[in-house]
């Protein structure tokens, strides 16, 4: 579970200070699915890069089952990252000189697990995306819709307990976006997976059971599955 306080992010642009988070409380329950949309500039992907240990707030505390990761030191936050956290970009940052299989094995190097595990649980992840055959195809060779399953993959072949996508779908069309939603929601209650999105896209946002939307740095939170 997820619990912020009070959290805070400033930026100095120039001789300003840009509040990018002002004050954000928020609890987000293990296996929650929720959505944070809100205008450009408006602190969507800020606010996540805080939940991946991406970045730390000015202030506040951002506590992933009990645990503080703003006073983790580097060292104990890359392991929290490795082990518990799968994310997901727009721009699917799939090294374009590795195979399918390769790009999903590097996000087990970080836990040691030996080369024939690797290879074993990569293909296996493949195959639960729908790309079992084209294991050995290089990003180049692939759709985009492709690559973001790959990028599926990987984000959770080492069994996270979170799930944290930056517009997942920004760039694809509409009918690649559904069909990725559609695998992102299977694969959410297959694993039982703490799943946020950040958004534009309000088709998105309409059909999520929790949106917390984000303004000028401030949650506003909607349970429509309570409604």
């Amino acid at each position: 579970m997820y619990t912020l306080n009070g959290v805070t992010k400033n930026y100095a642009r120039g001789k300003e200070t840009v509040e990018a988070l002002r004050g954000i409380d928020l609890v987000i329950e293990d296996g929650d699915q929720l959505v944070i949309k809100g205008p450009t500039g408006g602190g969507k992907s800020t606010l996540l890069q805080m939940l991946g240990g991406l970045d730390r707030p000015t202030s506040g505390s951002v506590e992933l089952d009990g645990v503080d990761l703003a006073r983790l030191s580097e060292a104990k936050l890359t392991k929290v990252r490795s082990q518990n956290i799968g994310i997901i970009f727009q721009s699917f940052n799939l090294i374009p000189t590795l195979t399918a299989q390769e790009n999903v094995e590097t996000a087990l190097v970080p836990l040691g697990t030996k080369v024939a595990d690797r290879r074993q649980q990569a293909a296996e992840a493949l195959a639960s995306v729908g790309l079992g055959d084209r294991a050995n195809h290089l990003p180049s060779e692939l759709s985009g819709g492709q690559q973001q399953r790959v990028a599926i993959a990987r984000a959770l072949v080492k069994k996270p307990k979170v799930l944290l996508a930056d517009e997942p779908t920004g760039n694809l069309d509409e009918g690649t976006r559904d069909d990725i939603m559609a695998l992102l929601d299977q694969l959410w209650k297959e694993h039982g997976l703490t799943f946020i999105i950040v958004t534009h896209d309000s088709v998105i946002a309409n059909r999520a059971p929790r949106v917390a939307t984000i303004k000028q740095g401030r949650v506003t939170v909607t349970d429509r599955a309570a409604a």
